[in-house]
């Protein structure tokens, strides 16, 4: 039987801090990328993790910790017999457990590059159709009729569920609270398992998404300029008329920076889930 607390190198009453610390201390060095992703670098960091998932839940340690003590009463176990027919056993057995935390451990990391896909291509498609929406001006909503209305009102909806949705999966699974001055002060701070803050989230957010219309509005600006330069008969007048046109449809474009982009987020995002599940 593998003893955990000797695989991460702690005493048998160590506190779940120092096992998670050992932990990253240990996960640091020995990570499969870290070591030129050899499969005894995988088994390794595959009997890192179990110990660490075992140690961490008290109803798991717990169970560990009893089969310790049953271990160093019954020494004499067959279990523990130089039979070779025995040891035979044992070794496939240890085997097959290991292949299974392998794999178990792999499926994870999968699991993980799936998600920050998903992180990817929902800010992106946010962004992207913010950006394209602010340079194109499209205002469709007044060349829709009443069925077109109806069917972009309820993708708004659908697609306003859906981002707020996504973002909350996203905040909780990278983002944390940082604690008050106060509880640093009082308890040993550690860090935290999110990489980024809900500020620094939150920020990210509203900066690309301002960025997102700003570089739109100028560019559409710029390319409006381009082609009207190249008529020639356009008179000072009509080009006056026409810049209190644009800056009225920028105005005019604050609902459709309110509607598209959450639909253009429910369009990708499906499309990315289908390709996903074909594959």
């Amino acid at each position: 039987m593998t003893n955990y607390y000797k695989v991460l190198g702690v005493r048998q009453s160590a506190s779940k801090s120092e096992v998670k610390s050992a932990y990253r201390k240990l996960a640091r060095l020995r990570h499969p990328d870290v070591n030129g992703g050899s499969e005894e670098a995988a088994r390794e960091f595959a009997r890192l993790s179990k110990a660490y998932r075992v140690l961490i839940d008290p109803q798991e340690r717990a169970y560990h910790d009893q089969e310790l003590t049953a271990q160093s009463r019954n020494g004499s176990s067959i279990l523990h017999s130089t039979n070779p027919h025995a040891q035979r056993a044992r070794n496939l057995a240890v085997q097959a457990r290991w292949d299974r935390i392998v794999d178990e451990v792999l499926e994870r990391d999968r699991q993980e590059n799936r998600e920050r896909q998903r992180v990817v291509f929902t800010t992106v498609s946010l962004f992207l159709s913010t950006f394209f929406v602010a340079m194109f001006k499209p205002h469709l909503w007044e060349t829709f009729g009443y069925a077109g209305r109806a069917i972009v009102l309820t993708l708004f909806i659908v697609g306003v569920w859906h981002l707020a949705t996504r973002l909350r999966e996203y905040f909780a699974h990278y983002t944390y609270r940082p604690k008050s001055i106060q509880d640093s002060i009082m308890r040993d701070e550690e860090s935290p398992e999110q990489p980024f803050t809900r500020f620094s989230a939150y920020t990210f957010l509203l900066c690309g998404y301002a960025l997102s219309v700003g570089v739109g509005l100028i560019i559409g600006w710029h390319a409006q300029q381009f082609f009207s330069g190249l008529t020639l008969f356009f008179r000072h007048v009509e080009v006056a008329h026409s810049n209190v046109l644009m800056y009225s449809s920028t105005m005019l474009l604050i609902p459709d920076l309110v509607v598209y982009p959450p639909i253009a987020v429910l369009i990708v995002d499906s499309m990315q889930a289908l390709t996903s599940r074909m594959d």
